[in-house]
């Protein structure tokens, strides 16, 4: 008859060096995958590294005085916090402060400016066709007396001599230099036409003039003909009192940057497309051309005006075939069309990688329910929160000597097991955080290096809870190997329900709060994860592997495990009965 076949051992005990290998191959991976990426240390917040705090004010717009509502501000908040995000900005906080505010807090370490300049852009988008061009500072007429400006046209809408526009129709008033924008035609041409350029030859009569405009039509161009000769774009008031009050369903003023970084300034048309209108931009480099382009996805909505817009202004000559792209009220470019296009399109210019990227950026997350105004902005230093981070190290420091200080007093050898199980948890945490730095933009704050200080005595709970299973294990008069073993299901369990508690407790607190508290509550999850890891694939085989040699299994005094001072039982053995006479009574035998 066969022998009955060994009972097989549990795969934690027979092959412990699986887990080890692997666990230190995942070490190795991170910390090989940190330096190549080329970041060693983790990023930090604005609270450690310094950076910029910008305060922004809601303002109601014309005609709507309840827009200002905790729905918009949400809204106006999500928008914000991705067009920061989409510049790569690490830890941008954005958050509402009070009913009409919100704070933007930009780390040290990014473009700051830009960063700036994407933050305060707040106000709605609109693509409006482009009517007149001409240059963003007034200069002297070579042709006029010294005591004229340079205008297109005087002040009753005709030109000088009555005609402002040479034979080709072309407007003769216009920037100079090599890095002029196209000549924009007659301003006063411009204003009293029909403010949507439509195609030649379609809608009037042959020999016809252009219909004479209204006697409000005509006060409504003469003002904007005004505000176009007064405004100086280089000069932040004029802009602003130009775009003041302006709906998009009239014509307006406005300047704008060249490809060269001039000022220039347009009369516009009504707004054609929102937008809100625009599902997604890209940034692309066309490899054919070599060049940056801008790529922009439309909704069904939006595809359906832009067609209709762009048939329309392909078939005008300069500068009536550009559309303008208007945020804040600023001209952020104003690209010509060639040919008619609706869902898809492509912006391409004189683009650089950072300005292809900007442009994608507002016109991806630039459609603002709201029209913000900076009320403050604020240069945070690090200086405090540097203090504060040592004074936390500090502390960190402390606290993990106590602890190792109380391993090694009680646990003696075992202290061992567990300092090295507290380096493979750092090594994790550390690499981990580095790695997630340009992964997720994830920053670290004074909150998050609290979380990790606090996750040291979550590890060690860990290990003292298996350590004192083990201990129970061999007071009932067990070896140490099968105690090892015998005592690791029940650890396990109450490990996995204590870690579980704490990693509910981080997940919940990141969800219901903002700001620095996610910090501390996403370092939390995430060292509590790396607990399980580090007890399963490193503690636990390391403890089998600890229980083979002499110094353990013998229970040597220095190991804290030695039998006798845990007041171990001698080992259960049990008796054999001495059967009785037949009929007997076993308690009288």
């Amino acid at each position: 008859m066969a022998a009955p076949k060994k009972g097989r051992r549990q795969s934690g005990q027979g092959r412990p060096g699986r887990s080890l290998v692997l666990i230190l191959i995942a070490m190795v991976a991170l910390t090989g995958g940190m330096f190549l990426s080329g970041h060693t240390t983790p990023r930090l917040g604005i609270d450690l590294a310094g950076g910029t705090s910008i305060t922004l004010g809601a303002k109601s717009e014309p005609g709507k005085p309840n827009a200002v509502n905790k729905t918009n501000m949400d809204t106006a908040v999500g928008i914000i916090e991705r067009r920061v995000n989409g510049l790569g900005v690490s830890e941008a906080e954005v958050q509402t402060q009070g009913d009409r505010n919100i704070i933007v807090n930009i780390p040290k370490g990014t473009n700051q400016k830009q960063a700036r300049e994407q933050v305060g852009t707040t106000a709605q988008l609109y693509f409006r066709p482009v009517m007149t061009v001409a240059a963003g500072a007034p200069t002297p007429d070579p042709s006029a007396s010294p005591s004229e400006s340079p205008k297109a046209t005087d002040k009753d809408g005709k030109g000088d001599k009555g005609d402002a526009a040479d034979k080709d129709g072309k407007d003769t008033a216009s920037s100079p230099g090599p890095t002029e924008s196209p000549k924009g035609r007659a301003v006063t041409d411009a204003l009293k036409a029909d403010p949507t350029p439509s195609p030649k030859g379609s809608d009037k009569p042959e020999g016809s003039d252009a219909p004479s405009p209204t006697p409000s039509a005509d006060a409504a161009t003469k003002e904007l003909q005004e505000k176009f000769t007064a405004l100086d774009c280089t000069k932040q008031s004029s802009r602003t009192k130009a775009t003041e009050g302006i709906k998009p369903s009239e014509p307006m003023a406005a300047c704008g940057k060249n490809s060269a970084g001039q000022w220039e300034k347009y009369v516009l048309g009504p707004a054609e497309v929102e937008g809100k209108d625009v599902k997604d931009a890209k940034a692309v480099l066309d490899p054919e051309r070599g060049i940056w382009i801008v790529t922009m996805d439309f909704s069904k909505k939006g595809s359906k005006d832009f067609a209709a817009t762009t048939g329309k202004l392909m078939k005008q000559s300069e500068p009536q075939n550009q559309f303008a792209i208007v945020l804040d009220g600023e001209v952020v470019s104003a690209p010509r069309v060639t040919s008619q296009l609706s869902s898809n399109a492509e912006i391409s210019g004189s683009f650089t990688q950072e300005s292809a990227k900007d442009l994608a950026n507002m016109l991806s997350y630039g459609a603002l329910p709201l029209t913000f105004h900076e009320d403050s902005v604020t240069t945070v230093t690090a200086a405090l929160g540097g203090e504060q981070l040592r004074a936390g190290l500090i502390a960190g420091a402390i606290g993990l000597a106590l602890v190792v200080i109380y391993l090694v007093a009680y646990y003696r050898g075992l202290a061992f097991i567990a300092l090295l199980s507290l380096v493979a948890s750092g090594i994790l945490t550390y690499t981990i955080m580095t790695l997630l730095g340009p992964a997720i933009g994830f920053a670290l704050n004074l909150p998050a290096v609290c979380g990790a200080i606090v996750a040291i005595g979550i590890t060690a709970d860990s290990f003292i809870v298996y350590f004192e299973r083990i201990r129970d294990e061999i007071r009932e008069g067990r070896t140490l190997r099968p105690a090892v073993e015998r005592a690791w299901p029940r650890a396990r369990r109450t490990i996995l329900v204590s870690d579980f508690v704490s990693f509910l407790a981080a997940a919940v607190l990141y969800v219901v709060t903002v700001g620095k508290v996610q910090g501390f509550a996403f370092t939390l999850g995430l060292t509590t994860l790396l607990d399980v890891v580090v007890v399963f694939l490193f503690t636990k085989p390391l403890m089998t592997i600890m229980a083979r040699k002499k110094f353990f299994a013998s229970g040597h005094k220095w190991s804290g495990i030695d039998p006798s001072r845990l007041g171990a039982k001698p080992p259960l053995r049990r008796t054999r009965r001495t059967p009785g006479p037949a009929g007997s009574d076993p308690k009288e035998a």
